[in-house]
């Protein structure tokens, strides 16, 4: 199962082609259109959101509500292009659109480093496709395999820890739970005390012309034991999962489990006891490893986190050199959030829930989902009685 994207953040639309997805999936248009409102919600979003009202089109794969097995077609459309058609046109223009290419490159985006890369001396040719505006076509796509996860019992929640220096107290509740009170937390966090102390923080942030970053976490309950390998290094579903999170656009950090704590936690304090019993078969006492062992799935629940530095594009902006004069400069703003952490705990879960349906696909390879329910099917009698 693969896909690739294309599209610009002022260009007409965004696309994505899926292929891999077995035939007879029931899908919904709906159940993607849910996500990528989810993905417009949050506390401290900008003015970009109340532009864009996101739908998705699908342009093939699916007839009458299921999949067909062929590759699945994608759209979402960039309402405000009508506004960029001049700028952003294919063909070549003169005059006002052409001068309005960016010789200003700002710190902490991708400009200067994609611009020396690729031979552009305009920068817009640049920040156009590095812009989060892209994540818009992967929630789109993490939605299409969330569907195929459901099909298996697999689920998927996500909440926001902490942002800024406001930390959310650990609280301990059955995913759906989960699933149903963040998404009724204006910033996904299950701590109501500290949900209207980050409230705060963000809107201090934006009195200040400033931006906070944070930690998201991703859970996904009902895997079977043994998705991904231990056999090479590039099979490692932990190391996948983890290449997809930080390719999150402002992601820097990620850690599985109890991640970084276990550096200061003695072996014992780390590991996971095995258990084993008549109704569930093979299990852990704990789930410090975050559901994840060897490379591969160890059947309790995956968890994930991601660290999202603060948004780089300032009201209160930095300082860098102009590649036409060389001279300093206080860095141009483009349209931006003050914290976009909530929203990023959504396409966070989208890029999981990929990485979780492509290992099924690797582990449970069908040209239908009703061949690959019954290996399913199958292989989890099989480990229940090993």
């Amino acid at each position: 199962m693969r896909y690739l994207s294309a599209g610009e953040s002022h260009g007409p639309q965004l696309t994505a082609i899926i292929e891999g997805i077995p035939s007879n999936l029931p899908f919904s248009v709906e159940a993607i259109n849910e996500q990528l409102a989810r993905r417009q919600k949050g506390h401290g979003r900008g003015r970009r959101m109340q532009i864009e009202k996101d739908q998705v089109k699908v342009l093939s794969g699916v007839r009458h509500g299921y999949t067909t097995g062929a590759p699945i077609t994608l759209v979402v459309e960039n309402k405000d292009w009508a506004h960029w058609q001049g700028i952003m046109s294919v063909e070549p223009v003169e005059g006002a659109d052409e001068k309005r290419r960016v010789s200003r490159p700002r710190p902490g985006h991708a400009d200067l480093n994609g611009a020396i890369k690729y031979h552009q001396r305009d920068m817009r040719n640049i920040l156009e496709r590095s812009s989060a505006r892209e994540t818009t076509i992967r929630v789109a796509v993490g939605a299409v395999a969330r569907q195929l996860l459901e099909a298996f019992g697999i689920r998927i929640g996500g909440q926001v820890l902490q942002i800024g220096n406001v930390v959310a107290k650990k609280i301990d509740v059955p995913l759906e739970e989960l699933i149903a009170r963040t998404e009724e937390s204006p910033v996904r966090c299950l701590d109501e005390e500290a949900a209207q102390l980050m409230m705060a923080a963000i809107d201090q942030a934006k009195q200040d012309g400033d931006s906070l970053g944070g930690i998201v976490e991703v859970v996904v309950e009902g895997v079977p034991i043994g998705l991904g390998s231990h056999v090479q290094w590039d099979r490692k579903l932990d190391g996948r999962l983890a290449q997809a999170v930080m390719s999150i656009q402002a992601f820097k950090g990620v850690e599985i489990g109890i991640g970084f704590e276990a550096a200061g936690q003695p072996g014992s304090q780390v590991h996971d006891e095995i258990v084993w019993n008549e109704e569930k078969g093979y299990s852990r006492k704990s789930n410090r490893a975050g559901g994840l062992e060897g490379g591969m799935t160890t059947g309790m629940p995956v968890v994930v986190r991601g660290v999202m530095k603060p948004i780089p594009t300032l009201y209160k902006p930095l300082m860098s050199v102009d590649i036409d004069s060389r001279e300093a400069f206080s860095a141009s703003i483009e349209r931006s959030d003050s914290c976009a952490v909530p929203a990023a705990s959504v396409v966070a879960e989208a890029v999981v829930a990929w990485e979780i349906a492509q290992a099924m696909c690797e582990k449970f390879p069908s040209d239908s989902l009703d061949d690959m329910l019954e290996n399913v099917r199958q292989y989890r009698a099989y480990t229940e009685k090993f």
